[in-house]
C-alpha cells in the first residue's frame, strides 16, 4: 500500500526506538492508529517491538537498523523508505546518548561519535524527510532534547551543548513553518529512567528525581496537540531550574551544575 492510497494511516518514524523514550513513543504513535517505521540499532529489540505492536494495535510496522553515528546513516534511511513507499507523516529524533566526565578525559572517537548521533543525525532526518512533513494533514517533527542543554552543563559539556543545538535548530524551525500544517516542537526531559545513564556510565551524577518515560511522552503528546509553542520543558522543578539559568550569571548556573553532574558539596 503506497501514500497515494486515500485509507492509508498516518505513518511515524522513530528513531532510537529499541528501549526507552523511542520504544515510549513508538508504542502511543501506534495506539494511536498510526503506522510505524523503528529505527535503531539493535534489530532483534526492534523485531520484538514491531511483533508487539502490530499485535496489539493492528497496525503496520517497519524495523530499519542502523547506526546514526554512521554519516551515511540519514541518507541511506531516507533512501529505504522511498524505497518502501512510505512517506512520512511524523519524524521523532529520539536516539542519542551521553559521554560523561572531564572533557579533557573524552575519547575523541566516542565524541565524534556523540555529535553524530545526537546533532547531524537529527537534524540531517529533519531536512531530507521535511517535504513529507509538510505535506502531511497533520505532520509532526518531534526532536527530543534535554535540560541539559538549557545552559552550560560541566561533566557532560559535549552533551549538553549538543541539546542546546538540537533545541535551538527546532525553535528556528518551528517560526519558519509558522502558518504551515507541520507542529514542531522540541521536548527537554529532565533526567528520566531509561538506559542513558548506564551508557553515559554517569551513575554516580546527583540528577534529583528520575521522570518516566509515560510522563515525558504524554507531556509531548500533550504539547503537540495544543500547539503550545517549539520548547516543551518537562516537569514543574524542570521549568523552575531553566527559567533561573536563563537570568542567574553565568558564573552561578556553571557552578551549580558542576556540583550536580560532578558529585562536588
Amino acid at each position: 500500500m503506497t501514500q497515494s492510497d486515500p485509507t492509508r494511516r498516518p505513518v511515524a518514524v522513530i528513531t532510537g526506538a529499541s528501549s526507552g523514550l523511542g520504544r515510549g513513543y513508538a508504542t502511543e504513535f501506534a495506539a494511536r492508529g498510526a503506522d510505524v517505521v523503528l529505527i535503531a540499532r539493535r534489530a532483534e529489540r526492534l523485531e520484538e517491538l514491531a511483533a508487539t505492536l502490530r499485535s496489539l494495535h493492528g497496525v503496520a510496522v517497519d524495523v530499519l537498523p542502523a547506526d546514526l553515528a554512521d554519516p551515511a546513516a540519514p541518507q541511506v534511511i531516507a533512501d529505504r523508505l522511498g524505497e518502501l513507499g512510505v512517506r512520512a507523516t511524523a519524524l521523532v529524533n529520539c536516539a542519542g546518548f551521553g559521554t560523561a566526565g572531564l572533557f579533557e578525559n573524552e575519547d575523541p572517537a566516542r565524541i565524534a561519535q556523540e555529535i553524530a548521533v545526537d546533532v547531524t543525525a537529527p537534524t540531517l532526518l529533519a531536512r531530507l524527510l521535511m517535504p513529507d512533513l509538510l505535506a502531511a494533514e497533520r505532520g509532526i517533527l518531534l526532536m527530543v532534547s534535554s535540560t541539559a542543554g538549557h545552559q552550560p552543563t560541566p561533566n557532560l559539556a559535549v552533551y549538553g551543548a549538543s541539546k542546546a543545538f538540537v533545541t535551538s535548530l527546532t525553535a528556528a524551525i518551528w517560526r519558519e513553518n509558522r502558518g504551515s500544517r507541520l507542529r514542531v516542537l522540541a521536548v527537554c526531559p529532565g533526567p528520566t529512567a531509561t538506559e542513558f545513564f548506564e551508557a553515559a556510565d554517569s551513575r554516580q551524577f546527583v540528577v534529583g528525581r528520575i521522570g518516566t518515560i509515560a510522563e515525558v511522552v504524554s507531556a509531548s503528546f500533550t504539547a503537540l496537540d495544543r500547539h503550545s509553542g517549539p520548547v516543551r520543558t518537562i516537569g514543574f522543578g524542570n521549568i523552575a531550574r531553566s527559567v533561573g539559568a536563563k537570568f542567574a550569571p553565568r558564573r552561578l548556573t556553571l557552578m551549580v551544575g558542576d556540583k550536580a553532574t560532578s558529585g562536588k558539596k
